[in-house]
């Protein structure tokens, strides 16, 4: 048992019982749509996504929402178990902050208790289920690794649960936490310098809040790398080998849009291929980096395909040893595909792949619906490049008529416009313009 008063002093720091606590910038309208709606739900909601995101901001910033609306602040608990004063973290010192609080500070009928980086408590989903299965509690929890959570819940709470994604900025928040505002069209033509300076900044650095607004970006990038590796894989799955662990994180940051295989990695770091496989799922479930299957009607070709490695984040890669300079095509997948996992949490029935035939023509990204292929889209950074541009349409031009779609699309760093080549209808749109429509 901790003792109560400096149990009683953790909590009061993340809460609004007896002070104002600073809130960030708030993030896109979407977020706090989504969250009020699921607000409404009797589903216990979660909030996932990359450390350092904004999950924690988030949960901030509904609460005082919440107060500025007529809600109590004595009815809301926050428990952030990042906090290095707690003793231990599991289910008694979970318990405990709760009795606390019902005991010394609530006053009404329903708590809200938001559970930050609930993850790294031993057993916390009992307390979840048993709060939420007695209607106790309205319960927000939140977490910087997917499976755990998910695989937990799923046991616990199947279908009883409502998920939030949190990526970093995309472009248009960005702008916005730059105070560039994007309201129509006509304030992206009045803008268009502006933007597209700014854009570069976000190419280099990535959507990472904190590295937004401050001056010391590539050191706040690379402090984020060790935390992600050091507090939410080294701690929770007890790794030893450290080292091996950061030379196959880094190696995949180095290689964002290439094709990997874990035979392939294992070899060229001469590490053991079951260590590279383990590795790379928790990179993964951690969201450090995100591997994109190859396109195939059949389930078990793309398991045994090549997967393509992209970083949750463009400013990781950058600043642990990626070659901004030469690369920046491969930094303009990377931020399409982050593009495309906002849009499928968003939409559950999209899934998106990358296509390539036996003669290894490819098309970096196949947008999946339901029950057809509904959009293929080609990232070309040198589109002016003749060569380059009629290897890249040949591409799409076979995968169209291998996949039966003709919405194509290819994105480029300054060209715009339409062309119609062998029949199809080809659009071309620079990636801050397509960031800023998406």
């Amino acid at each position: 048992m901790m003792d109560k008063t400096k149990l009683k002093e953790i909590l009061n720091t993340w809460n609004f019982w007896t002070k104002e606590l600073a809130v960030e910038k708030k993030r896109d309208k979407e977020y706090f749509q989504k969250i009020h709606s699921f607000f409404k739900s009797n589903f216990v909601i979660v909030i996932t996504g990359p450390r350092r995101s904004g999950k924690s901001v988030l949960i901030r910033q509904f609460a005082k929402d919440l107060i500025e609306k007529g809600k109590d602040k004595r009815e809301i608990l926050i428990i952030n178990f990042e906090d290095y004063r707690f003793e231990e973290l599991n289910l008694n010192i979970l318990e405990q902050c709760y009795n606390l609080f019902k005991e010394e500070i609530f006053i009404g009928k329903k708590p809200l208790i938001f559970l930050d980086e609930v993850h790294k408590v031993k057993n916390w989903e009992k307390f979840v289920r048993t709060l939420h299965e007695l209607k106790e509690a309205k319960l927000f929890i939140s977490g910087s690794t997917s499976k755990i959570i998910s695989d937990k819940l799923g046991s616990i709470l199947t279908g009883r649960h409502l998920d939030i994604f949190v990526l970093p900025l995309d472009f248009k928040e960005f702008l916005s936490f730059k105070k560039i505002n994007i309201d129509d069209e006509l304030s992206i033509i009045s803008q268009k310098e502006m933007i597209k300076r700014n854009f570069l900044e976000y190419l280099k650095f990535g959507g990472f809040p904190e590295v937004v607004l401050s001056d010391n970006k590539s050191e706040i990038l690379i402090n984020y790398f060790s935390d992600i590796l050091n507090k939410d894989v080294v701690e929770k799955y007890r790794i030893k080998e450290i080292a091996k662990l950061k030379s196959v994180a880094r190696f995949y940051l180095s290689n964002i849009g290439s094709h990997v295989s874990f035979n392939g990695v294992g070899k060229w770091l001469e590490e053991n291929v079951s260590t590279v496989s383990r590795f790379s799922y928790y990179f993964e479930e951690v969201y450090l980096l995100h591997f994109l299957k190859r396109f195939s009607f059949k389930v078990k070709e793309q398991e045994k395909s090549q997967r393509k490695v992209y970083a949750l984040d463009s400013g990781l890669a950058n600043a642990l040893g990626f070659e901004f300079s030469t690369g920046k095509g491969k930094i303009y997948e990377n931020l399409v595909l982050l593009n495309l996992l906002r849009r499928k949490s968003s939409n559950l029935d999209i899934e998106f792949f990358y296509w390539q035939d036996i003669n290894q023509n490819e098309v970096d990204f196949v947008i999946k619906g339901k029950n057809k292929i509904v959009q293929l889209i080609q990232v070309c950074y040198d589109i002016e490049n003749h060569k380059t541009k009629e290897r890249e349409i040949r591409a799409l031009l076979k995968a169209s008529k291998e996949l039966k779609c003709n919405n194509l699309l290819v994105i480029t760093e300054d060209k715009e416009g339409e062309e119609k080549i062998k029949n199809k209808k080809i659009k071309f749109i620079p990636l801050w313009k397509w960031l800023l429509q998406a």
